[in-house]
């Protein structure tokens, strides 16, 4: 069976399951290659992961030329991997899987245990590039389903958070839309298992607590930092705070999950 074929039906079965919606699992295979891009995410197998429940932390920081421009580079580059560095502090830091896609969709890091997560470096992250902020949403959002039925077929117990990072709303998506992306996170949300939440650093003109209702994330899980290194990195710093709380088991994550990151 190949790869592609497995991905498939880990989603096929989310579908069956009742888990995805006809509209979701049509977004997930609307697009030839998005097996082998979400193959790219998937990492570490279940079995060589030594915990008896998981949190998968996954991050999609914006690559696009507008980051440059505004010198924000350094401020998204420090403020995923104070994210790390906090998680790696915390008590429950062995069952943390981490993975991060940057905007267009290079993958940095396959999920893998956090103590051999891949940091951003002037040298892997350089902000030059478009912002297909629907269609990579859709990607991302794929890895982290497959990844949690993984662990699920495994017997694991899993939860996710996710951050998407973006300074502009979408222009450069081909195949998917605010609306299949809304119907992805909808069902992941139905599911109690995951959070979603979004980062829209200012561009002083784009309203993103409305880019980011319309893709379905909850308010409560939307960030809006003016777009200053200092700002960029406090929010980063209130969504480490969060991983870190969401790591302590599953009733801090139902309350985390309600309270967002005003909990």
């Amino acid at each position: 069976m190949s790869e592609h074929a497995k991905i498939e039906d880990l989603l096929a079965a989310a579908h069956d399951e009742g888990d995805l919606s006809a509209e979701s699992l049509q977004a997930l295979s609307v697009d030839a290659d998005i097996g082998a891009r979400i193959q790219a995410g998937l990492g570490i197998l279940p079995d060589d992961v030594p915990a008896s429940e998981v949190l998968l932390v996954s991050m999609m920081p914006d690559d696009s030329g507008s980051i440059q421009a505004a010198h924000n580079e350094e401020a998204v580059r420090s403020g995923h991997n104070l994210v790390l560095e906090a998680l790696r502090k915390s008590a429950q830091r062995e069952d943390v899987l981490v993975h991060t896609r940057y905007l267009n969709g290079h993958t940095l890091c396959p999920y893998r245990l956090l103590r051999d997560a891949v940091e951003m470096t002037r040298q892997n992250y350089h902000a030059n590039q478009g912002t297909p902020l629907y269609d990579q949403t859709v990607v991302l959002l794929g890895t982290v389903i497959a990844k949690y039925r993984q662990f699920e077929l495994s017997g694991v117990p899993a939860r996710t958070v996710t951050l998407l990072i973006t300074d502009g709303a979408d222009v450069h998506s081909t195949q998917q839309t605010a609306a299949s992306v809304r119907s992805v996170v909808t069902d992941m949300l139905r599911m109690e298992s995951h959070i979603v939440a979004a980062m829209g650093i200012s561009d002083k003109t784009t309203d993103f607590r409305r880019v980011f209702r319309d893709m379905g994330i909850p308010d409560q899980w939307i960030l809006t930092p003016a777009g200053t290194q200092s700002e960029v990195r406090k929010a980063f710093h209130a969504f480490s705070q969060s991983a870190v709380r969401l790591s302590q088991g599953k009733a801090s994550f139902s309350r985390a999950a309600l309270g967002g990151f005003g909990n």
